[in-house]
């Protein structure tokens, strides 16, 4: 066909008015709602507003927009009890018609929101910082996607370090739920395998107050205590047995020594240095991506507004899911029409880069990633950060053993008296 100047013309000013068409169209593209949930009262209240700081800083460092569309939080909050999590995840999707869901925090809240997932098909669920192995390893949701690794894989390493320190008999003092029998789990399978002996468990309510009777019962045989414990109930057990002349060395759950616990105001706070754990951060890690993290977050969250010196495991992990929420988000160009098929496929797919490096998704939708074997220490002005024993690479859920021969973590197992 002889293209003549005015046909020419005509095509130009018709792309023009297509592309104006196209524009216009796009701009009107509503914003994507996601749904927060984490818990902002009970015992974990302040792991819960430093989760909630995490996920709104991965929003802010987009400028609070992915491929066109404008995001909007929608928050909600829980008290760590899984009925209280689902009724206000229901209200984030029936009521107000989320698109995405970012929540919760505690492990018997994910292993309920991940079953109410199965109920809204048209709808993607992404963890907050919730760690039972339940969630992804029995009836996983196809719907529930969890960026995070869990409460087992956090604590590898931290039997042999243990061995290593000549704990050889050691009493585990847990919370009686979901996340610690998984953390209890992750410290057992190998410190067991390795010859260490635990001869008493006690596993406490949540929001307890009076740990006395089991301070009572701690065997002078022997040689630390595994205390997994978090928020208020950590702060209550360091305080009583100190005050009742308790002198085991202490080796703590991944929460136990967070930055909100470290930064509590209790006198016997210095106790807590020299005190061995492991979790998904590692407050001194020297990863550049990790210090710009840190660097980011104490900008916009400085001590004086509320944040802690370095972000605490909740402000993490919450980033790190919402940051692959909004990475899905910008792989897909914003469309989430036929179901979210598109944008699952996408996350399914995701390696998605974090602070502590990457991390890819098994079969379940459930993290593989780093661990940081840690050591609480003191710096000049007197604050209290893990430094970095060992870190570990590429943890799965079935911490390197054979399926056949894996068993989920509960109150009687693992076993080694």
């Amino acid at each position: 066909m002889r293209v003549t100047k005015r046909t020419f013309v005509r095509s130009l000013i018709g792309a023009a008015v297509a592309g104006a068409v196209a524009g216009a169209a796009w701009a009107q593209q509503p914003p994507v709602k996601i749904g927060l949930l984490a818990t902002l009262e009970g015992p974990f209240a302040a792991g819960g507003a430093d989760g909630m700081r995490g996920a709104e800083l991965a929003v802010k460092q987009r400028g609070g927009t992915v491929a066109g569309r404008k995001i909007e939080i929608i928050k909600a909050s829980s008290d760590a009890k899984p009925d209280v999590a689902v009724n206000a995840t229901r209200k984030l999707v029936e009521q107000d018609k989320v698109d995405i869901m970012v929540g919760p925090l505690s492990g018997s809240e994910g292993i309920a929101v991940k079953d109410y997932a199965k109920t809204q098909p048209n709808t993607t669920f992404i963890n907050g910082s919730s760690g039972a192995q339940a969630t992804t390893l029995q009836n996983p949701a196809p719907n529930f996607f969890r960026f995070n690794t869990e409460g087992a894989q956090w604590m590898v390493g931290l039997g042999k370090a243990a061995l290593d320190k000549g704990y050889k008999r050691v009493m585990v003092i847990a919370e009686d739920y979901a996340f610690p029998y998984s953390q209890v789990q992750g410290f057992m399978a190998e410190y067991c395998r390795l010859g260490g002996k635990v001869p008493a468990k006690a596993w406490v309510p949540l929001g307890g107050k009076d740990y006395s009777s089991v301070i009572a019962k701690v065997p002078k045989d022997v040689d630390a205590l595994l205390v997994v414990l978090g928020g208020a109930d950590a702060v209550n057990f360091l305080t009583q047995y100190e005050s009742a002349g308790g002198d085991k060395p202490i080796l703590g759950g991944s929460i136990t020594v967070s930055q909100d616990i470290l930064n509590y105001k209790g006198k016997r706070r210095d106790s807590l240095v020299g005190t061995l754990s492991a979790g998904p951060v590692a407050d001194a890690y020297d990863g550049a991506e990790w210090k710009a993290f840190v660097a980011d977050y104490k900008k916009n969250y400085p001590v004086e507004s509320g944040g802690f010196p370095s972000p605490s495991l909740f402000a993490y992990v919450y980033y790190q899911n919402m940051k692959a929420a909004l990475d899905g988000l910008d792989a897909v160009k914003g469309d989430l029409s036929g179901g979210q098929a598109k944008y699952r496929e996408a996350l399914a797919k995701m390696t998605l880069k974090t602070p502590t490096g990457d991390v890819k998704l098994d079969a379940n939708r459930q993290a593989i990633g780093t661990t940081f074997v840690t050591e609480v220490v003191k710096d000049a002005q007197g604050n209290l950060f893990n430094k970095v024993v060992r870190k570990v690479d590429n943890v799965d859920q079935l911490l390197g053993m054979k399926k056949e021969e894996f068993q989920i973590g509960s109150r009687d197992v693992p076993a080694c008296p």
